[in-house]
């Protein structure tokens, strides 16, 4: 991993920061991308380059503007010379209701979660076929077992794992592409996740009886970049068995 320049979309905090965290550990110069959360990209770059200075550039973009995306990788090549691997990580996630979609509703979490990573993995493609790269997606286990009331959401993730199988294809064999399918993490921000019966429930139908940590989606990431040269097109549940057990 050392050297390897990586770019981490919404990599300021939650998974995204846990994931900048290992990689930077192993040797990585980061590329963090934020929207909004520029204080914490800012304490994140801090804490890593006291570390290792000069290793974190900070990269502010809307991904929902995609005529901006091949300006943002060119600042990446500019910044860094290079670029080995990207991680689509930055998503929205928000409930839609049948009845009240609504066209920004769509375009928010169809571009978010699978219009910029289309994009973004094109811009980068040319730099990535260079140093025999990879691309990693942040799926979601509710592309394939869908979450009720999460309508265009779940439709974003699915189109979003046919993504991570179809660059594979069309990226071969200079570049590996990956995705990554988290299950009960972090719980999310939102007031309707803070139910203590509802998350006894989802963590009860895990085979391992236990939430996971941002870092052992970092880890699985990590393994991807580093340590599986020979795999590509697959998607990786690490949710702890639940996937398994709502079958």
């Amino acid at each position: 991993m050392r050297d390897k320049v990586i770019l981490v979309t919404g990599g300021a905090r939650r998974v995204g920061a846990a994931i900048c965290r290992l990689l930077h550990r192993k040797g990585a110069q980061l590329v963090v991308h934020y929207r909004y959360s520029l204080l914490e990209a800012q304490r994140l770059q801090q804490e890593l380059e006291q570390q290792r200075s000069d290793s974190v550039m900070l990269l502010q973009g809307d991904l929902l503007n995609i005529a901006s995306i091949p300006t943002l990788v060119e600042q990446i090549y500019s910044h860094f010379g290079g670029l080995d691997a990207l991680v689509n990580n930055a998503s929205s996630f928000f409930p839609t209701l049948m009845g009240s979609y609504t066209e920004r509703d769509w375009d928010d979490l169809i571009g978010s979660n699978l219009k910029a990573p289309l994009f973004l993995s094109q811009a980068a493609a040319p730099y990535l076929k260079k140093n025999q790269g990879s691309i990693i997606n942040i799926v979601d286990i509710h592309a394939d077992y869908p979450l009720r009331r999460y309508v265009i959401y779940n439709s974003a993730k699915g189109g979003l794992a046919a993504l991570t199988r179809s660059l594979a294809v069309e990226l071969a064999p200079e570049i590996r592409v990956n995705g990554v399918a988290p299950g009960p993490i972090l719980w999310p921000e939102t007031e309707e996740w803070q139910d203590d019966v509802m998350r006894a429930h989802i963590i009860d139908r895990t085979l391992l009886k236990r939430m996971g940590e941002p870092e052992d989606i970092a880890r699985t990431v990590s393994f991807l970049i580093q340590d599986a040269p020979f795999i590509t097109g697959q998607i990786i549940a690490v949710d702890g068995g639940r996937s398994i057990n709502l079958c």
